[in-house]
């Protein structure tokens, strides 16, 4: 496994409700939700996939959303060798946690390049987000098989 190439794949900002914002006086701490998804893709090009984290960051004020920060980095891994299960886990495990670094940081930088104050991504265990979702899709499946047609 081997990363080809690193790239911030998409970034979008939106502050529905600046300028107002910057003078109006928070009574209370923002709300923080951020939200993350992994989408790895094999691609035409033999051994390579793209990998893409995205995040989302979103900091309301009661009911008002102060901004919302979304950024997908990616990178192109060439990947050759393993069996399927270990290219799932490869693919949802190792790759994210290689490019994930760096969406912190662009994520960072765009949030203060609009004169707010950063919020930086919080460590994540892609191992762990993997489990949860298979967890999630067997129950799903489970669900479904039970239900009578």
């Amino acid at each position: 496994m081997q990363l080809e190439r690193c790239y911030f794949k998409d970034a979008s900002l939106e502050m529905p409700h600046a300028p107002d914002i910057f003078y109006e006086q928070l009574t209370e701490q923002p709300t923080v939700d951020i939200q993350f998804e992994v989408v790895p893709v094999r691609m035409q090009v033999e051994n390579r996939f793209e990998v893409t984290v995205r995040g989302t960051i979103t900091v309301k004020s009661k009911d008002k959303t102060l901004f919302l920060a979304e950024g997908k980095q990616a990178g192109i891994f060439i990947i050759a060798g393993f069996t399927d299960e270990q290219m799932q886990l490869i693919t949802n495990i190792s790759c994210p946690a290689i490019i994930y670094p760096y969406l912190r940081a662009n994520l960072a930088d765009l949030i203060t390049r609009c004169s707010m104050p950063p919020v930086h991504l919080p460590e994540v265990n892609f191992e762990a987000l993997y489990q949860q979702r298979v967890a999630q899709q067997q129950a799903k499946a489970e669900s479904s098989v039970q239900q009578p047609s």
